[in-house]
C-alpha cells in the first residue's frame, strides 16, 4: 500500500472534480462509491505533487477517471473553511472497517495526515458521456453516473461541491460557450434547447432560444438529419472549426 503521507504531495491540499455528462435529457455527475462497509460516495479527487501544476493534476485525475484526454475543465471555487477536514468521515470509516484499515497500515501517521484541515480546489469537467468509460480505482466498489437531482449522500462537503459546480456552470454557459462540450459532435437545435432546459431546470421559448443561439455565430449548419419524414427533418449543427 502506498501511503499518501509518504508520497511527494503538497500537504493539506486536494482537488475535487465534478464531472458532468448529459444523457436522455438528464444532467449527470460521475460518482464513485468506496469499496468499504458502509455507504460512502465521493466526487472524484486526489492530491497534487510538489512539482506538478494544479491544472495538470486535475487533468491527470480526470483522465484516470474517464479514460479520455480531451476534456473541458474549469476551476470554479476553492473550498477552504477553517473547520474543513475529514475527521468525522475517517472515524466512521474506521469504525465500520477496523480490521481492514488497521491491517493495511492506517497508522497514526496516516490518520493524522488524512484528518488535517484540507483546502480543496474545485474543478468541473464537461464530457460527451458516450466517449467516457468510467474507471474505478483500487478503493472503489463502483463508479456510476447519477442524475444531478438524485445524487447520493456523499462524504464531507461533496454534495455542496456538486451544487456549487452546477451554479458555476450556469453562470458560465453563455459567456464561455461551453454547453456544446456535453453534446456529440453534431446535434440539432432542439437538442441544444433540451440541454439548456435541463441545465437551468426551466423551459425556454423556442423561437427566442433559437435566435439567441444562432446570434452567437459559433455554429455551422450541416445537412438535415434523416428522420424518415423529409419535410420535417431538422438541420444538424456543429461548432465552427
Amino acid at each position: 500500500m502506498h501511503h499518501p503521507s509518504e508520497q511527494n504531495y503538497i500537504q493539506q491540499l486536494s482537488i475535487d472534480c465534478v464531472i458532468f455528462g448529459y444523457h436522455e435529457k438528464q444532467l449527470k455527475v460521475l460518482v464513485p462509491k468506496l469499496d468499504f462497509n458502509g455507504d460512502f460516495w465521493a466526487v472524484p479527487g486526489g492530491f497534487v505533487y510538489q512539482n506538478e501544476d494544479i491544472d495538470a493534476a486535475a487533468n491527470r485525475i480526470l483522465q484516470e477517471r474517464t479514460g479520455i484526454s480531451e476534456i473541458y475543465l474549469e476551476q470554479f471555487y476553492v473550498f477552504g473553511k477553517a473547520a474543513r477536514n475529514s475527521l468525522e468521515f475517517i472515524d466512521k470509516l474506521i469504525s465500520l472497517n477496523p480490521e481492514r484499515l488497521t491491517g493495511n497500515g492506517l497508522n497514526r501517521k496516516e490518520y493524522d495526515w488524512f484528518t488535517r484541515r484540507f483546502v480543496s480546489v474545485g474543478y468541473y469537467a464537461l464530457v460527451d458521456i458516450n466517449k467516457v468509460t468510467p474507471q474505478k480505482t483500487d478503493l472503489d466498489e463502483s463508479i456510476n453516473w447519477y442524475n444531478i437531482k438524485e445524487l447520493p449522500g456523499m462524504i464531507m462537503d461533496h454534495n455542496a461541491i456538486a451544487a456549487k459546480a452546477l451554479d458555476a456552470l450556469r453562470l458560465s454557459l453563455d459567456e464561455k460557450l461551453i454547453a456544446f462540450n456535453l453534446l456529440p459532435e453534431t446535434f440539432t437545435m432542439k437538442e441544444v434547447q433540451e440541454l439548456y432546459e435541463t441545465i437551468f431546470d426551466k423551459p425556454f421559448a423556442r423561437n427566442n432560444f433559437q435566435k439567441k443561439i444562432l446570434d452567437l455565430n459559433v455554429l455551422e449548419r450541416l445537412d438535415k438529419k434523416f428522420t424518415g419524414a423529409a419535410n420535417k427533418a431538422p438541420f444538424l449543427y456543429r461548432i465552427k472549426k
